[in-house]
């Protein structure tokens, strides 16, 4: 069984999960942290836990859940894992981040080994990758089958979507993403946005004013 933890992190209110199995192997998605007392929740709940971080993985590339990979990467010894198609965010991450007045490092060499229906692995646990555009070109879900949950960045939220008026957004492409690949999962799925709290699949379909017809 995957336990999964969530941290809010940075002036965004960004949600960073940490996934781990009773291997005490964790993964950690969107690593949002900035200050030094979001890297202290971090560094102690994974020190508290006795548990090894093994993977950086990133539904998406926007500074908010970025913003801690640097570090992280550098500290664990990891490369952090993406989409190909989120390079395009990653090459502008530290100019981005000047017009927020948020500033970034230099950005870690970068995996983009985050294709549609690869898997990612840790303990005894899988991650299936889905490739979920319009809110970027490069947004990717996780979908734990077993523990019937879908970490879904910033394509769903509980009773809205994702934007789509930034660099690479798409309102039709991302509703076809939510509407072709997210909700055809059963109505007990969890899931864990990248801003907000939790919801079902079934909530969402009954609930979310942009997917009611």
């Amino acid at each position: 069984m995957i336990e999964v933890e969530k941290f809010v992190f940075n002036p965004f209110q960004e949600n960073t999960y940490l996934l781990y199995d009773n291997s005490k192997e964790c993964v950690v998605i969107d690593a949002g942290c900035y200050s030094d007392e979001d890297f202290d929740q971090i560094f102690n709940y994974i020190s508290s836990h006795n548990l090894k971080l093994v993977k950086l993985i990133n539904t998406h590339g926007h500074i908010d859940h970025i913003m801690g990979l640097p570090r992280l990467s550098e500290h664990f010894n990891l490369i952090a894992e993406f989409h190909k198609e989120e390079l395009y965010l990653i090459n502008q991450a530290v100019e981005q981040g000047k017009i927020f007045g948020i500033n970034l490092i230099a950005f870690p060499k970068i995996n983009t080994s985050l294709q549609e229906n690869t898997d990612v692995t840790f303990g005894h646990s899988i991650l299936k990758v889905l490739h979920v555009p319009g809110h970027t070109k490069g947004s990717v879900a996780f979908v734990s089958e077993s523990d019937k949950f879908i970490i879904t960045g910033d394509v769903l939220f509980k009773g809205s979507i994702g934007r789509t008026d930034l660099s690479g957004g798409d309102f039709n492409i991302l509703m076809n993403s939510i509407t072709n690949k997210l909700l055809k999962f059963n109505d007990d799925f969890l899931i864990y946005p990248g801003h907000g709290p939790s919801s079902t699949i079934g909530e969402e379909k009954v609930s979310n004013p942009f997917l009611i017809s």
